[in-house]
């Protein structure tokens, strides 16, 4: 693989050992993060630079890529007031892995294509856990020709990766993976809510069925730690819930009937309202017991 200059903004719990896996692959990476302490661990960890500004991070580089948190984070590192698309090379390649509306892509595609840059709305999914064992699943939507540099220069942290389509489409592929992801964990939460009101061995339960048709890898990943009450692990409530919101606001564009999706986000309202939002979340069964006491 040839090497590039790559920026690398947002080091948060996906973003740290993505940009971790480029350094290591031999890439020129060059890191910024809101958080000045986050940014000095990852220079003691990996090799690569750390800039206090994002212009200054992004300057003279082959491709910016983003892992940030919201439309607004996404919108205000471009084009807002750290400018980024500005301070950029012409030419070079914006590859976002932010989980956005399908709309706030479309919009910096746009941007993008005025300073004569171009970009890629890159979801992923696989968790922490597979950002840190570089096994993640990529949604791509793009221009036909950028799919070959993304798939090449995202390689070092990827397990499959597809283009879905134009700029947007990945994006609306990581909606159609949340609302899966909502129902199952829905599902898993009142099947072990239910194995436990019927006095069974939920262990138990789950070893056998998860052999079978039920299984999924919510179940496999995430039961025992439901059966323990462990909700500190995965991916925050508070980001589902973001996500959800985005998949509803898609949903009412396209005249999807999303029934089983809106009502798991209200649940996640729910636990939201009893301070639960920074626990994962499989903490859906949470709310079951507590209804139960």
């Amino acid at each position: 693989m040839p090497m590039a200059t790559l920026a690398f903004i947002g080091l948060g719990n996906m973003g740290y050992p993505m940009a971790g896996h480029l350094a290591n692959s031999g890439h020129e990476v060059r890191v910024y993060n809101r958080s000045q302490t986050k940014k000095d661990q990852w220079i003691k960890e990996f090799r690569g630079q750390g800039f206090g500004d994002v212009a200054t991070t992004v300057s003279n580089c082959d491709a910016v890529i983003l892992c940030v948190g919201r439309d607004d984070d996404v919108r205000d590192l471009l084009i807002g007031s750290h400018n980024a698309m500005a301070a950029m090379r012409p030419g070079a390649l914006i590859i976002d892995h932010t989980t956005t509306s399908a709309t706030l892509a479309e919009d910096m595609a746009s941007a993008a294509q005025n300073f004569n840059l171009r970009f890629a709305d890159v979801p992923v999914s696989g968790g922490q856990q597979g950002a840190i064992n570089g096994q993640l699943s990529l949604m791509v939507g793009c221009h036909t020709d950028d799919y070959p540099e993304i798939k090449q220069l995202t390689s070092p942290y990827t397990r499959m990766i597809e283009r879905l389509g134009d700029i947007g489409c990945g994006q609306k592929t990581k909606m159609v993976n949340q609302i899966c992801v909502a129902g199952l964990i829905q599902a898993l939460a009142e099947g072990l809510h239910f194995a436990e009101q019927a006095g069974l061995d939920r262990s138990k339960v789950m070893e056998v069925i998860s052999q079978g048709a039920a299984g999924s890898w919510q179940m496999s990943n995430r039961h025992q730690t439901m059966i323990d009450g462990e909700y500190q692990h995965g991916f925050a409530i508070d980001w589902m819930r973001k996500d959800l919101d985005i998949c509803l606001e898609e949903a009412n564009r396209n005249g999807a009937n999303l029934a089983i999706t809106r009502l798991v986000n209200q649940y996640y309202g729910e636990l939201q309202t009893l301070g639960a939002g920074r626990q994962d979340t499989s903490a859906l069964l949470l709310r079951l017991q507590q209804q139960k006491a």
